[in-house]
């Protein structure tokens, strides 16, 4: 491995960079082998029995180096609006760790494509990637305005869902999997919530009820948490 190689794989650990070439990295053995087996195209492979493990601790993101490491290109981004599906959108989303479990919470509950707002953490960071624990391969991101999109499904017919303190009992409610107009799912900011601005185009307002009911509890759940709570009743409905 030359020190040129290195020095780019190394740059890929910025935002900016991995915008400008197009290119992001995975690392593990499965990681690597699920982006083989993906629609996406591996530029290049590193393995520690070829590289030696000096070069690898160099170019790893991790705390120790897997024994191989992948530079893979980056899908062409999807602008078009939704047609009929379940969708999540992430309002300002900033926590890598949060994006990854989410993009997990997707591919287990078969939702195929997120949408994030262009705040949101980079769906390509090294940390979400490895977080996905593959799921990235199968789950597709648009960054976009998500104000703009949730006008556009409910200016359609379809539904946009978010979950509030002041919403309604969410197994109490009519839910949509979107069998015949898309439905989303709002998940908002880990310290915020969902913004105004989006707030004001959700039609649906959820709550996730503690329990006892009456018992205060938690000031909230996590991002990622409530996500799984939200799909998982979508989909208990059928």
């Amino acid at each position: 491995m030359t020190q040129s190689e290195i020095k780019f794989v190394r740059s890929l650990r910025d935002r900016k960079v991995r915008d400008a070439e197009g290119l992001f990295v995975v690392e593990g053995e499965k990681m690597v082998a699920e982006a083989v087996a993906s629609a996406l195209e591996v530029v290049s492979v590193f393995r520690a029995s070829e590289t030696g493990p000096k070069a690898m601790e160099r170019i790893t993101n991790l705390s120790s180096p897997s024994p191989v490491l992948a530079v893979v290109r980056k899908p062409e981004a999807d602008f078009s609006v939704p047609g009929p599906g379940l969708f999540l959108a992430l309002d300002s989303l900033r926590d890598p760790g949060n994006l990854g479990t989410v993009i997990r919470i997707a591919d287990w509950f078969g939702i195929k494509r997120i949408f994030a707002s262009e705040d949101s953490v980079d769906v390509f960071n090294p940390k979400v990637v490895q977080s996905t624990m593959g799921a990235i391969f199968r789950v597709g991101m648009t960054y976009t305005s998500i104000p703009g999109l949730c006008r556009s499904v409910a200016g359609g017919g379809g539904k946009v869902y978010g979950t509030f303190l002041d919403g309604s009992n969410l197994y109490g409610q009519d839910l949509d999997n979107g069998i015949s107009s898309p439905s989303i799912i709002v998940i908002g900011n880990e310290a915020h919530g969902i913004s105004k601005e989006t707030a004001r185009e959700v039609t649906h307002r959820l709550y996730i009820p503690p329990y006892p009911g009456d018992t205060p509890g938690s000031e909230s759940l996590n991002a990622a948490v409530a996500t799984a709570i939200t799909v998982a009743e979508f989909r208990r409905r059928g």
